[in-house]
């Protein structure tokens, strides 16, 4: 009942030609890098990360992303990259100690952003957002896709999976 009244809320608004773009959400993906390529501080991606680095093409590339932003690792650059090369966009930085400042950020933000993070504040952000992150991300679990929509109305999340194309050997 509550879907469909917000839904009949939009739908006048848009009719009416009256959204402003305070009442556009904001729509933020988040993810964890792709799979690491070893163990190292700052590895690279595996043929498989690299795979599912790619692999975000098909899954976000008709998303209308407007901005993507990533840590300063390898492994978060990596995975970043080839969308935003897709989407002729830049990689903007932001600083992982600094999530409260950050998602205060993305709120007032317009657009449709990727976060690539980390298994430890990729669920952060989600909470900082307004979002509930679910479980703890394992060390093996890289296909987990955030989308958390900042509105007028409150904030809604859900979490999703995502996979990689096959690695060709």
């Amino acid at each position: 009942m509550k879907r469909r009244a917000a839904l009949g809320v939009l739908v006048a608004l848009l009719g009416a030609g009256t959204l402003r773009a305070q009442d556009v959400p904001v729509v933020v993906y988040l993810v964890r890098h792709a799979e690491k390529a070893d163990a190292s501080l700052d590895p690279p991606l595996s043929d498989a990360g690299r795979a599912r680095a790619e692999g975000l093409i098909h899954v976000l590339g008709t998303a209308g992303i407007t901005r993507v932003w990533s840590t300063s690792y390898r492994r978060t650059l990596s995975t970043a990259g080839p969308l935003a090369a897709n989407l002729h966009l830049d990689v903007t930085p932001y600083d992982p100690l600094k999530l409260a400042e950050f998602a205060a950020e993305l709120r007032v933000t317009p657009g449709r952003h990727l976060v690539v993070g980390h298994s430890n504040t990729t669920p952060e952000l989600v909470r900082a957002l307004g979002g509930d992150p679910g479980a703890v991300i394992q060390d093996w679990e890289y296909d987990r896709l955030y989308v958390v929509v900042i509105g007028p109305g409150g904030t809604t999340a859900m979490q999703l999976r995502y996979g990689a194309p096959s690695v060709a050997k």
